[in-house]
């Protein structure tokens, strides 16, 4: 048998409904309480597109493992379930009757009384109000790919290198003592030549392959920020005077069911 103790867990943990095929029906909505027992005998699942509709499920033989509520139905039956509205968190005597004939049970002897919510008169004065908190993580994706590759480039180098020549340059000195004997060597009057080897120096070029650095990859991680934006539902409480006036406490919108 479940227990309160356990579905308010259920709530506060945003538990889930499996049927007896295994696969998920839907979160857990709203638990509704016998007003006499105060033992749970309704549940609904949130099903459809963004779970915006809720099921009703009998809890007479479900049980509670972990964070979900196991029901002996499979999900296509409780899809096909009636589709009931519950303004004031009660279910009417019909309308549990209705419930009861589609899941082929005997109606129980409170019908007419079945309907609060866990946090309603049966538990305590107060009532549990909840909402959807945004929950951020971050997990590793591959995003790219980077590679190092070595090509061939050819560049103009221009060097400035200095080179020599020889060039000519006559010298005379007067006929002295000391090279008379030199000067009057020859003929008085003669023809001669006398030939000097002149020597340059042009450029050479040699190329040489040297290693000059050491290239690697490594990778610098970067934290930035980024913006996450999605909705989230609220539960909002209000309270009503003996005057029928609504008078606000938490929010403007009547609750319909505390979660």
């Amino acid at each position: 048998m479940i227990t309160t103790q356990q579905v308010q867990e259920l709530l506060e943990a945003g538990g889930t409904v499996v049927g007896s095929d295994g696969h998920k029906i839907g979160k857990v909505g709203t638990v509704y309480l016998d007003d006499t027992s105060g033992r749970p005998e309704w549940v609904t699942a949130k099903t459809g597109l963004f779970g915006r509709s809720e099921t009703f499920i009998p809890l007479a033989q479900g049980n509670v493992r972990d964070q979900e509520i196991q029901v002996p139905y499979d999900q296509e039956t409780v899809k096909g379930a009636p589709r009931l509205d519950d303004p004031e968190g009660h279910l009417t005597q019909d309308q549990e009757k209705e419930l009861y004939r589609y899941y082929g049970l005997e109606s129980s002897a409170q019908a007419g009384t079945v309907g609060h919510d866990v946090s309603g008169p049966n538990t305590d004065e107060a009532m549990t109000r909840s909402e959807e908190q945004l929950r951020v993580g971050t997990h590793r994706v591959e995003s790219g790919k980077a590679r190092l590759r070595k090509y061939v480039v050819t560049e103009d180098v221009t060097q400035t290198v200095p080179v020599s020549h020889e060039e000519v340059r006559v010298e005379r000195e007067p006929v002295t003592d000391a090279n008379r004997g030199r000067a009057m060597a020859g003929g008085d009057i003669t023809e001669e030549e006398h030939e000097v080897t002149l020597h340059a120096e042009r450029p050479t070029v040699d190329k040489e392959t040297v290693p000059v650095e050491r290239v690697r990859m490594d990778t610098d991680t970067v934290t930035e920020d980024a913006e996450i934006s999605e909705q989230l539902r609220k539960e909002q409480i209000q309270a009503e005077g003996e005057t029928g006036q609504p008078s606000r406490s938490h929010g403007n919108r009547p609750d319909r069911g505390t979660r």
